[in-house]
């Protein structure tokens, strides 16, 4: 049995050690505590994302693409682990056309695509449950002519295509600022000297490819299909981001189909998510970007490094549907294509979603801050 003495000693031991205890809790500096909330934010950071992986509808995606530095997001993604982190086993595969890309959505052999704003707005307009969730390019195209036909000229505009064959695609981008500057010089589509000859090809590699016939004088050229003509003694006719007309133009979207969106939101949102990171890393780090994407699009660096970073585009995973809306109207007052109700098709919450989840995690990060305020500003 336990004697009093015994009982005494235990108990005054047992004080000792919690008002040491207390004393130490009490010793603890502000730096000391930020430390530990620091710790416990950092877990519940962690907590949070491995939560957003186990309730992903699906993992496995495949993403096309067009052989286009436009499509950067999705290169750094994956080759920066974005993905992996998000939780998705995403494959890349390159297409030749914003045809066969929305073909692989309705087959289901694609879950997302990165596809040219016009021929999304033509294809939604036509009836396709194709819907806009997210951007990948502003700007970032124009045309090149040979360089007989601007020589002697310091400066020149796109009335130097008058009496000229030009290469072109149709149902792209390229094709519907053309129509939108000639339109605005008042100068007519067709064959003649005071009209531009406008010859459609079935993709931008055959269109571009058609420079080295006799018979064609120009061509549209997307991101790096511009720099690469440079490169090769072509002259630049002009480029969409230095035409007033042309400010600011939404270039490629992210489409999903309307059913795979409504079925798996949190892995589309997550799909956001590594895009949204692979944004922060192209700001942050050119230097490796540019080694991201010359794997996927086997040119010179420098020529990369001119369309990422020359001030030509950006790629940016906004929705941006204001300025898509915008030029919805533009081509529909061109008569490119018919009118309907954009809204119903396109999604900005995902974007929205994917990017308030990074920013409660970092909230003093500084590029998803600007990112949140164009947001604001143009969804």
């Amino acid at each position: 049995m336990m004697n009093t003495n015994t009982k005494t000693k235990i108990t005054a031991a047992v004080i000792a050690a919690i008002l040491a205890l207390t004393a130490l809790a009490g010793c603890n500096t502000p730096d000391d505590n930020a430390l530990v909330e620091g710790s416990k934010s950092a877990s519940a950071a962690n907590s949070s994302t491995e939560n957003q992986k186990t309730s992903l509808e699906k993992t496995s995606f495949n993403l096309g693409h067009l052989n286009s530095t436009a499509h950067l997001l999705g290169f750094v993604a994956k080759e920066e682990g974005y993905f992996e982190e998000e939780g998705l086993d995403v494959t890349l595969t390159l297409f030749s056309s914003a045809a066969e890309l929305s073909t692989g959505l309705e087959s289901d052999k694609l879950d997302v695509a990165f596809i040219g704003s016009v021929p999304s707005i033509t294809f939604q307009s036509k009836g396709h449950d194709l819907t806009i969730f997210g951007g990948a390019m502003t700007n970032g195209h124009g045309y090149v002519i040979k360089p007989q036909f601007v020589e002697g000229l310091d400066k020149w505009d796109v009335s130097i295509l008058k009496g000229r064959n030009v290469a072109s695609v149709k149902n792209s981008v390229q094709d519907a600022e053309l129509q939108i500057l000639l339109k605005d010089k008042g100068i007519e589509i067709g064959e003649g000297a005071d009209k531009v000859n406008i010859v459609y090809f079935d993709s931008q590699k055959d269109a571009y490819n058609a420079l080295q016939n006799d018979s064609i004088d120009a061509v549209s050229a997307y991101s790096p299909y511009t720099s690469l003509a440079e490169s090769q003694g072509y002259k630049i006719v002009y480029r969409c981001s230095e035409e007033p007309l042309l400010e600011n133009q939404p270039c490629c979207r992210q489409v999903a189909s309307t059913a795979a969106l409504s079925k798996y939101p949190n892995s589309y949102q997550a799909f956001e998510r590594a895009l949204i990171k692979a944004y922060k890393f192209t700001q942050e780090d050119q230097e490796q970007t540019i080694k991201d994407v010359k794997k996927y699009i086997d040119i010179e660096e420098d020529l990369i490094k001119t369309e990422i970073y020359g001030g030509y585009g950006t790629s940016v995973p906004d929705p941006d549907k204001q300025g898509t809306a915008a030029l919805k109207k533009s081509i529909v007052e061109l008569g490119y294509t018919e009118d309907y109700d954009i809204n119903k098709l396109y999604n900005t919450d995902i974007y929205k979603n994917a990017l308030e989840s990074l920013i409660s995690e970092n909230p003093d990060d500084k590029v998803y801050a600007e990112l949140k305020k164009h947001f604001d500003e143009f969804e």
